[in-house]
């Protein structure tokens, strides 16, 4: 588990599609978020009871099944709220059907017991993250940025040297370059991004080396 100032993360790679749940503490008063978990309830189960941190907040920076496969039974196994951008609500209805054409076991739909709204600013413990509106990837993904703890949770958003998939229904890559551009490359060089798969980077790192992002790449301005 790593931490930035007194912000935990525990990076836990989940599931065939291979894809990075994140439990997110605050190290002063162990109060902790869920960000998408996919896949492998009892693994998952099991890192947060080795973390001995208290989630009280299961979110999903999209409605794919790699990213929200396993909110339902997470959400009755902890007894918790799940929060994401109302965008989502046909993604998210349609789980049984992505886990259907993945060749995955049947999932159950969660209910989604918040909306998140661009700009919000959600309190963890004594931490807080704003929610970044970043569609393009799908119709409503969001990002979470602690500002003071330099730290960025983008979903499939932003990869290292890469971006995410836009051939998906509520994908636009237009919409998720414009995002990308508006609302991640304008966050400080040092902010560490957690991808929704693979590696994490920095936005400097992807500022300066990631080829999707340079000045005329896909429309890239």
């Amino acid at each position: 588990m790593r931490e930035h100032a007194g912000l935990k993360v525990e990076t836990i790679v989940n599931g065939p599609i291979m894809g990075n749940c994140y439990l997110v503490g605050d190290a002063e008063s162990n109060k902790a978020w869920l960000i998408d978990p996919g896949d492998d309830e009892e693994l998952i189960a099991e890192h947060i009871r080795a973390s001995r941190l208290d989630v009280e907040l299961i979110l999903c920076t999209h409605a794919h099944i790699d990213h929200a496969g396993a909110v339902a039974p997470l959400k009755r196994r902890l007894g918790v709220p799940f929060a994401i951008h109302p965008a989502e609500k046909e993604a998210l209805a349609h789980l049984p059907r992505q886990a259907m054409m993945f060749g995955l076991p049947s999932v159950d739909i969660p209910e989604a017991d918040r909306e998140l709204a661009a700009g919000e600013l959600l309190p963890l413990g004594r931490l807080q993250a704003k929610v970044l509106f970043t569609p393009g990837h799908s119709a409503g993904g969001c990002c979470f940025h602690f500002a003071e703890q330099s730290v960025v949770f983008v979903g499939d958003s932003l990869f290292a040297g890469s971006i995410g998939r836009t051939d998906l229904p509520g994908g636009s890559l237009p919409k998720l370059l414009s995002a990308i551009r508006d609302q991640l490359l304008c966050l400080d060089d040092d902010v560490v991004v957690y991808c929704g798969h693979g590696p994490e980077t920095t936005i400097g790192v992807e500022r300066v080396d990631n080829p999707f992002l340079q000045a005329g790449a896909l429309g890239f301005d």
